[in-house]
């Protein structure tokens, strides 16, 4: 199948393909007579497989590193697993600055409540953001 007919297919655009191609997510394709690319059905499957393992929260070279090991003929299923528990380490932690980071605008936006706006008068400085 031609690259658009692929791109249809995967719901890729054209120019993803071949950037997946050039990073070599995907092996290059053989060539019509013409010098189009052919791609097999398994190029689509493989397509998918990018994508959906992107929308989980992969890296393009993690996706890279599984292929590769799938290529290879080995079973992906632990390094998988390890790469999902260090994802949800990095998301808990990240929902742990965040949770930081919202306490300490709900105390600037408390201290701003109790501020009299009428003894703002330095040019240079907020007094809601001033150090207490």
């Amino acid at each position: 199948m031609r690259i658009g007919a692929l791109a249809e297919l995967s719901g890729l655009s054209t120019q993803t393909i071949r950037y997946y191609e050039s990073i070599d997510l995907l092996p290059e394709p053989d060539r019509t007579p013409a010098g189009y690319r052919d791609y097999s059905s398994d190029a689509a499957e493989r397509l998918r497989f990018i994508r959906d393992a992107q929308a989980s929260g992969l890296s393009l070279d993690e996706v890279h590193t599984l292929l590769s090991m799938k290529d290879a003929g080995l079973a992906t299923c632990r390094h998988t697993l390890a790469l999902l528990d260090r994802h949800v380490a990095e998301i808990d932690s990240q929902i742990a600055r965040l949770r930081s980071a919202r306490a300490e605008m709900i105390e600037l936006a408390e201290r701003a409540r109790r501020l009299d706006p009428a003894t703002c008068n330095d040019p240079n400085r907020c007094q809601v953001i001033e150090a207490s």
